[in-house]
């Protein structure tokens, strides 16, 4: 089992930046991905960005791409996404996941982390 925690959500004004942390202790050896998924009111959850846990590969769906990055620090077993040129559609709780070696899905998940860009 994998425990994940977030950190780094507020409030921020359209076109400014925030960085979330998720800090994963537990099996970390188990891991073989990371992953960052964000739900707005009303919604689905959806994925924003993933990375693999030795950090070669890294994927992220359309709406963020250029504007987002997610990085890995595997000596501190941390995951960063940092959020530039933020709009108000980026509004919603974010999550960080890990996926387990051997596994399809992301089976363990944080507490989320409230993110409001204000307009």
């Amino acid at each position: 089992q994998v425990q994940l925690v977030e950190s780094g959500g507020g409030l921020v004004q359209a076109g400014g930046s925030l960085s979330l942390s998720c800090v994963a202790s537990g099996s970390i050896f188990s891991i073989n991905r990371m992953g960052w998924f964000r739900q707005a009111p009303g919604k689905e959850r959806e994925f924003v960005a993933s990375i693999s846990w030795n950090g070669d590969r890294t994927s992220y769906v359309d709406s963020v791409k250029g504007r987002f990055t997610i990085s890995g620090d595997t000596a501190k077993n941390t995951v960063t996404l940092q959020m530039n040129s933020l709009k108000p559609e980026d509004t919603a709780v974010y999550y960080c996941a890990a996926r387990l070696v051997l596994s399809s899905k992301y089976d363990n998940w944080g507490q989320g982390t409230q993110v409001t860009v204000s307009s």
